[in-house]
């Protein structure tokens, strides 16, 4: 039998590789998945509350998505989208993609991927505003603890702690930040969400509202840490966007298809109906790659004319992948797993919530099937452990040798199971967590770490 791991040691490139980490210890190798469950080669079970990167909303190992898939290959592997040629499946998938959006977000440009989709919304800022007789209007502002995927553009419109390295380069001019609305580490005066309205407003003062064309905001910040914002906040930095008017972007890249209960989360959750919702992920399950840039027919009226928008992909629209991601929207209708991700989501919050006991644990955040824990050195000050002690990968790895697949970043662990998770895998991701913790904080204590 081949050793995959060896031969992957030898020969990959994973995405955000530690290399003296991959040297020492290489990559497991999973090798089928059913629901929630993980094989790897040698055999072990895991349930992988991390859901593969938030996107594996349906579950593993469904047989009629592999017989779509097949079947749409078999039919027509291959078309290209580009200029004025089309396929079933794509024309289909834009429709439904418009129908399931808010508003009058009819239009549709189909991408690879979360990445592509960011990218390509990044661009159509500057395409919108200048066809809109605006061409100096281009700058976007973005957040802190933020992370719209990793494309050029997109990695430099995110601000992640330790996306941004020294050895690449980054695109600066034209983007800038504001906060993040991280309640947890909030430490002002004030009313938090007034505080970061006006900063959001001095921001735009500052480089000028006739310069300012768009405000990237994931409703919840995923991988920064998944960010909820207070009541009000999203609702409030819109508001600021319609008075001057600079286009609300949503990256809904992981929020989009039921993460929270919804098919997008931006007006059913927060009550603000964005120009452009860029999504990815949960619209295929992960069963093949996809994305879309979903935008109003406000912007499509304003591109018009004689020009030519000079932007997509070779795969925009790939008609297997579209397929995929038809027979996706169809099953979580039909099974009803936005209700059920709502109702299991709660009982996980709860679940979930009782882990704030432990002295390790300073914090419990997240919505529905969307959660992070973050740990802390010293609940009362929230001051955190050094990085050399590297907390979240401790706690996934005893969670791992316990059949528990958590996510580690840094002083986090974030879950992002599957919408078909039940009551009885989330008491198991509940009661594992905990004695992984458990564990964790007494090999600390033994070396001499003080918890407070």
């Amino acid at each position: 039998m081949e050793d995959f791991a060896a031969l992957d040691r030898v020969h990959a490139l994973h995405p955000w590789t530690h290399f003296d980490t991959f040297s020492r210890e290489g990559a497991m190798v999973i090798e089928r998945g059913e629901g929630c469950l993980l094989w790897d080669s040698s055999g072990r079970e895991y349930l992988d509350a991390v859901g593969g990167l938030w996107c594996t909303n349906i579950g593993l190992g469904r047989r009629e998505m592999a017989e779509a898939i097949a079947a749409q290959a078999e039919k027509l592997a291959f078309s290209n989208t580009f200029v004025d040629v089309t396929n079933d499946p794509a024309a289909r998938l834009v429709a439904k993609l418009a129908e399931l959006a808010p508003g009058d977000l009819n239009r549709v440009h189909l991408t690879t991927g979360g990445s592509t989709a960011l990218d390509s919304a990044f661009r159509m800022v500057a395409y919108y505003q200048t066809c809109a007789g605006r061409p100096e209007k281009t700058h976007v502002i973005a957040r802190d603890n933020s992370y719209h995927g990793s494309t050029f553009a997109a990695i430099s419109l995110g601000k992640r702690a330790g996306d941004k390295v020294p050895e690449f380069r980054y695109l600066s001019e034209g983007i800038s930040h504001v906060s993040s609305p991280y309640e947890y580490r909030w430490d002002g005066e004030g009313d938090f969400v007034e505080h970061l309205v006006a900063e959001f407003e001095a921001e735009i003062a500052r480089i000028g509202p006739e310069k300012v064309g768009a405000f990237f905001a994931e409703p919840i910040q995923a991988s920064g840490g998944v960010i909820v914002p207070p009541d009000g906040y999203l609702r409030g930095m819109w508001e600021v966007c319609q008075r001057h008017d600079i286009l609300f972007i949503a990256d809904e890249v992981v929020t989009g298809f039921g993460r929270i209960g919804h098919w997008f989360a931006s007006e059913s959750e927060f009550g603000v109906v964005p120009d452009m919702i860029c999504c990815a992920k949960g619209l295929s399950s992960g069963y093949q790659p996809i994305g879309a840039l979903i935008f109003s027919d406000r912007i499509w009226e304003a591109m018009q004319g004689d020009r030519w928008y000079a932007s997509g992909f070779t795969y925009s629209g790939h008609p297997v992948a579209c397929a995929a991601a038809l027979k996706n929207i169809e099953i979580i209708e039909r099974e009803g797993l936005l209700a059920h991700a709502a109702q299991v989501g709660a009982y996980f919050e709860e679940r979930l919530g009782a882990l704030r006991d432990l002295p390790l644990v300073g914090d419990v955040r997240g919505r529905k099937l969307m959660m992070c824990i973050e740990s802390v050195a010293d609940k009362e000050t929230k001051e955190l452990l050094p990085d050399e002690i590297n907390v979240g990968k401790r706690i996934d790895r005893a969670a791992e040798a316990r059949g528990l697949m958590v996510r580690p970043m840094g002083h986090l662990n974030v879950m992002s199971p599957p919408l078909v998770i039940t009551a009885e895998q989330v008491d198991f991701v509940a009661d594992t967590l905990r004695e992984a913790i458990v564990e964790v904080t007494d090999e600390l204590v033994r070396d001499g770490v003080r918890i407070g």
